[in-house]
Parts: C-alpha cells; sequence; structure tokens
C-alpha cells in the first residue's frame, strides 16, 4: 500500500484507468469479433454498416490510448481488405 498522499492518487486514477480501458478493450472485442463473422458470412450491406461501427471504435479506442493509434489503423487495413476479398471473389466472373 502506497504511504506517500501522491502514490495514494496515482493509485486510485490506475485504478479507475485500468476499469476503463478494459471496458473499452472488451468492447472493441466484440465489435470485431461481430465484424469479422458478418464478413465471413458475406452480407455486403451488413458487413459495410458493422465495418463503420468498427472503425468508429478503433478510433475511440485509439483516441483515449487503450490501443496505439498504428494498431487501430492496421487493424481497420486488414477488415477492409478481408472485406474486399470477400466481394471480389463473389462477383462473377
Amino acid at each position: 500500500m502506497p504511504t506517500l498522499k501522491s502514490s495514494k492518487k496515482r493509485m486510485r486514477t490506475s485504478l479507475k484507468r485500468q476499469v476503463r480501458n478494459q471496458a473499452v478493450r472488451s468492447r472493441l472485442k466484440t465489435y470485431l469479433k461481430k465484424t469479422r463473422l458478418t464478413i465471413a458470412e458475406g452480407d455486403q450491406e451488413k458487413a459495410l454498416a458493422t465495418l463503420r461501427e468498427v472503425y468508429s471504435e478503433l478510433d475511440n479506442a485509439a483516441r483515449k490510448g487503450v490501443i496505439h493509434p498504428n494498431t487501430a489503423a492496421r487493424k481497420k487495413s486488414r477488415l477492409s481488405r478481408s472485406l474486399n476479398r470477400k466481394i471480389t471473389s463473389n462477383q462473377p466472373a
């Protein structure tokens, strides 16, 4: 247990941030999973809608410092690439 006043405050703030970060990270994982499943189903309209939602969640997590901005960009890129592959593979030649 911390004894200094500033150390006690640091502990309180780190616990608050830990709870917030955990909630944001959990919500983000849920959205990512939902998006991947929607892309796998092949419904283009629904996939685009969930992709927009997950983009927003990724941006929020990056802005809050829960994940690194480059991580958010990488995840967005990979999701859009997988959706594009799915769309082009379903197109008749």
